[in-house]
């Protein structure tokens, strides 16, 4: 295959990569149902299984490395410092009442 052919997908020859630069994220809502905080954090878990990037390198306060070694339990203490954004969708749209 020649170099038309194939898809260039990296960045620009001239741009430099920024994975040097933190990425920011916004604070989400607290959630206040033990409930919702085990289901958010186990989609969070399986998330960070997948080879996404904590986001506890944004706090400030340090957590010690024996509890922050499995995919779990870096997500429960991310969603416990609300680093992990979720939404609940409307009832209407779960529960269909004919």
């Amino acid at each position: 295959m020649s170099d038309v052919e194939i898809p260039q997908v990296g960045p620009a020859a001239g741009d430099a990569p920024a994975d040097d630069a933190p990425i920011v994220h916004p604070k989400a809502a607290p959630i206040e149902s033990r409930f919702l905080y085990v289901d958010v954090a186990a989609l969070r878990a399986k998330q960070l299984r997948r080879g996404a990037r904590p986001r506890l390198d944004q706090v400030d306060e340090s957590i010690p490395v024996s509890k922050a070694v499995k995919a779990e339990r870096v997500a429960m203490e991310e969603v416990k410092q609300d680093l992990v954004q979720w939404n609940l969708p409307d009832f209407k749209d779960v529960v269909d009442l004919r």
